[in-house]
């Protein structure tokens, strides 16, 4: 893949800038919420860490997608929330702090957990060293550097300069927000003939892999008996990923730009899948079906 400053300085800075952001915000409240509520936590993080590569895994397999489109498939189903889930959760009436919590877990375990299903999928379905840039050690080594590392200097912000991290949460939320979007957006014009040309073969697995996760958290959540405001919130989480983090993995440390076509076409969809559960829960939806609970206010920073 070609080299460019945008694979090789804009798409890590961004991401670096987005998982500070996502450092600062975390607090030990987003933690202690976990003994409050262990088994809405549990079926939470287990969706996202066990449930969403497996579903992300069946349907590569059964859609027969090709080496690298797999490994995209996979890749974007590794990954932690998205920027937008807290936003959306509130706004369908969700319960956000849970998913402020479902943030921060999932954004802290994958930095372990996306090296070892990104392994394990280039072995299984056969990538060669040919179509990535770097070995596999080497990857593995450069995905903690632009999560683990940028999100522990975020902590350390938030410890020493509590003031300054709780006045830069808002900015830092809309910032995250716009550079997903400007990363998106420079993605598919980077790419814009390759999604031409497949897009509608794309849709049709990260349409299934985007709706099936959110229906099957709602559905994990509901038969553990969670309220329905949890319940939205466990479906959001489930299927609202981190498409910044996908495509910065796949063409700055992969240098594969093949690899990043399923992440950003998934990442498009999210949002209309997104759109249509604040509509329906914010809007449609009456909240007397809420169990009656009050609506919660927004807290900290998005994924």
């Amino acid at each position: 893949m070609e080299e460019s400053i945008f694979i090789d300085v804009v798409l890590p800075l961004s991401l670096i800038i987005i998982m500070i952001g996502l450092g600062m915000a975390l607090k030990v409240s987003d933690f202690k919420r976990i003994a409050l509520h262990p088994k809405a936590a549990a079926v939470g993080l287990g969706n996202q860490i066990i449930l969403l590569p497996l579903v992300g895994f069946g349907l590569a397999t059964l859609f027969g997608l090709s080496p690298v489109w797999a490994v995209g498939l996979m890749l974007i189903a590794a990954c932690p929330g998205g920027p937008t889930s807290n936003l959306i959760t509130f706004v369908s009436r969700g319960d956000t702090a849970l998913s402020i919590t479902l943030t921060a877990l999932s954004s802290v375990v994958t930095i372990a957990t996306i090296p070892l299903i990104l392994t394990l999928s280039i072995a299984h379905f056969g990538v060669g060293a040919d179509e990535i840039a770097s070995p596999v050690g080497e990857i593995i080594v450069q995905i903690i550097a632009i999560t683990a590392v940028p999100v522990t200097i975020g902590l350390l912000i938030r410890h020493f300069k509590s003031d300054f991290a709780e006045r830069m949460k808002k900015p830092v939320r809309i910032a995250s927000a716009i550079i997903f979007l400007v990363v998106l957006a420079a993605v598919i014009i980077e790419q814009r003939q390759v999604l031409f040309d497949y897009f509608w073969a794309l849709s049709g697995v990260t349409a299934a892999l985007n709706v099936a996760t959110m229906a099957l958290g709602f559905l994990t959540a509901r038969l553990v008996a969670l309220n329905m405001r949890q319940s939205i919130t466990i479906s959001i989480e489930s299927g609202i990923q981190n498409g910044t983090l996908a495509i910065v993995i796949a063409m700055s440390i992969l240098g594969a730009s093949d690899i990043a076509v399923p992440p950003a076409v998934y990442s498009l969809l999210m949002f209309v899948s997104g759109g249509a559960l604040m509509y329906f829960f914010g809007v449609v939806k009456s909240p007397a079906a809420f169990d009656e609970e009050p609506r919660p206010e927004p807290d900290g920073t998005p994924d």
